[in-house]
């Protein structure tokens, strides 16, 4: 007898593997720092909303988001015609290969792009292509050679995921302009909220001034929807059309839905959340530096952490701090085997890390 096969290139496709949180036969507190989720929690109003909410779960969601996308709309003064909302910015970017590309097609990104780009188009029957990059950082240069004609599609993680590193907004237009017109370049803006930078863009603007760019956010970072998975997807009205029609009627709860709606009205919540990160990043930084680790600059709320002993060290590491029920991410699956990515978190888990790391690297 034969078995269902699945498609080719399928098996292909290494599972994306989440930061951890605990093991469930050990009930002492854990302080998790391997996910980038906000320190400080999401807007109680949220909250509220959010069980307001799951008292009318009997009913179907709106499936066009229409609340959301306009709320949505005014706060960032954009269409919300031209705006679709997911299950987590990832489907939006794993929906992007499956409407734009085919066998044969390549998708591009850097080399230490997000893990869910590849994944995204080999599920596509597409084929990932990275563009090397220096210091940890995007480079434009590198993207625009690696293009060939069978380029269809470009992520671009800004600021990128695990890196803590941002392109400049010229630089990213310098890459749109570069990009033949077939080709759709997608600014994943996750992160977005937390950079300070002058010449820092979300890429909306680029949006605006071409048909070929779309930009993603997420309310899973600073609004801390983490557990709702709520995102969405700025572009031209050509994409949106098309994404409308392959995307699942509901695919946003209504309990999601109502507390990303609530979360983005409570402003004053964000900028608390920033004021937090701000604080700590720079102090982090300095602190892991003076211990003698090479710790990336970062402008989120994580830290790409490497060790001068290298990937041993930095699996002892990861395993002392699981040890005293501290859960950093190791980056194997992104190849920097030296390295762990450790987020932003309250003040007493930050404290704790520090004594710990100090520790391990007192003793190794």
């Amino acid at each position: 007898m034969t078995a269902p096969t699945p498609r080719e290139g399928i098996l292909d496709i290494k599972p994306y593997v989440p930061g951890k949180s605990g093991d469930d036969d050990d009930t002492r507190p854990v302080i998790k720092l391997s996910s980038n989720e906000s320190a400080l929690g999401p807007s109680r109003h949220a909250i509220e909303a959010a069980k307001a909410a799951a008292e009318t779960m009997v009913r179907y969601p709106d499936g066009s988001s229409t609340e959301l996308r306009e709320a949505i709309g005014k706060r960032w003064d954009l269409d919300p015609d031209r705006i679709i909302c997911g299950c987590g910015s990832d489907e939006l970017l794993e929906s992007l290969p499956q409407v734009y590309t085919t066998v044969g097609d390549e998708v591009l990104y850097s080399q230490y792009g997000f893990a869910v780009y590849p994944i995204a188009t080999r599920a596509a029957g597409a084929t990932p292509v990275t563009a090397p990059e220096g210091d940890y950082r995007t480079d434009v240069d590198a993207m625009l050679a690696a293009v060939t004609e069978r380029t269809k599609l470009v992520f671009l993680a800004n600021p990128n995921n695990p890196t803590g590193s941002y392109t400049p907004a010229d630089e990213v237009r310098r890459l749109r302009d570069g990009l033949p017109g077939h080709v759709l370049l997608v600014i994943d803006s996750a992160y977005a909220e937390f950079v300070s930078r002058d010449d820092y863009s979300d890429g909306a603007e680029l949006v605006h001034d071409s048909d070929n760019t779309v930009m993603t956010r997420t309310f899973s970072k600073i609004y801390s929807l983490a557990g709702l998975r709520i995102g969405w997807l700025y572009g031209p009205a050509n994409v949106i059309d098309a994404m409308n029609r392959v995307r699942a009627p509901f695919n946003v709860n209504s309990i999601a839905l109502a507390a990303a709606t609530a979360a983005i009205a409570d402003e004053d919540h964000v900028v608390r959340a920033r004021e937090h990160n701000d604080g700590w990043l720079p102090r982090l930084t300095q602190s892991l530096r003076g211990m003698g680790l090479i710790v990336h600059d970062s402008v989120v709320n994580f830290l790409l952490v490497r060790f001068p002993g290298g990937a041993d060290q930095a699996q002892a590491a990861e395993r002392y701090l699981a040890e005293r029920r501290i859960f950093v991410r190791n980056l194997n699956a992104y190849g920097i085997p030296d390295g762990l990515r450790i987020n932003i978190g309250l003040d007493h888990e930050m404290a704790a890390l520090t004594d710990a790391l100090g520790a391990f690297m007192e003793q190794s």
